[in-house]
């Protein structure tokens, strides 16, 4: 690590001249946090996706998924934060999501189960004087088999 790399508690601080240096690198997890009713009924109003398996805990609890569970572009929305507490380029004038390669569900994300945030850097490439980074981010469900979510993210960052 050079004198400029900060290690942080999560994730990992760089230059962008050192960025590509830690491809292939696990850079750690996020706090766990709760997935609330309440933030699924906001999601739900903002987005008018009023899906009972997301807003109504009686009827869902008659699904095979035994309660309600998030989103899954609740879930997607989640990816910014992660990214940006698993990744900062510190001498970047502007960091920006490009986009997503592939998205999976592979699980529900319940609500009232704890959740965390994972990425591993798996490309740093120059694009369109841009220094984008590909992170496989993942949200892991506490105590679940699957996550609930796979992406494989775009961020570019510039000078």
């Amino acid at each position: 690590m050079s004198t400029s790399e900060v290690a942080t508690p999560a994730g990992l601080a760089v230059t962008l001249a050192e960025l590509p240096a830690h491809t292939g690198e696990h850079l750690g997890y996020t706090r766990w946090r709760s997935m609330t009713q309440e933030r699924v009924d906001q999601f739900a109003e903002v987005t008018e996706d009023h899906n009972f398996i997301h807003v109504d805990p009686q009827r869902a609890a008659q699904t095979q998924f035994e309660g309600t569970i998030a989103h899954g572009y609740l879930t997607v929305s989640l990816l910014a934060p992660i990214s940006q507490q698993l990744l900062k380029v510190t001498d970047a004038s502007t960091g920006i999501n490009y986009g997503m390669n592939k998205v999976r569900f592979p699980a529900p994300l319940p609500v009232g189960a704890e959740f965390r945030g994972a990425a591993q850097l798996t490309d740093v490439g120059e694009v369109n004087g841009a220094l984008q980074a590909t992170l496989v981010i993942t949200v892991e469900v506490k105590d679940a088999v699957k996550p609930a979510l796979v992406a494989e993210c775009l961020l570019r960052y510039f000078a």
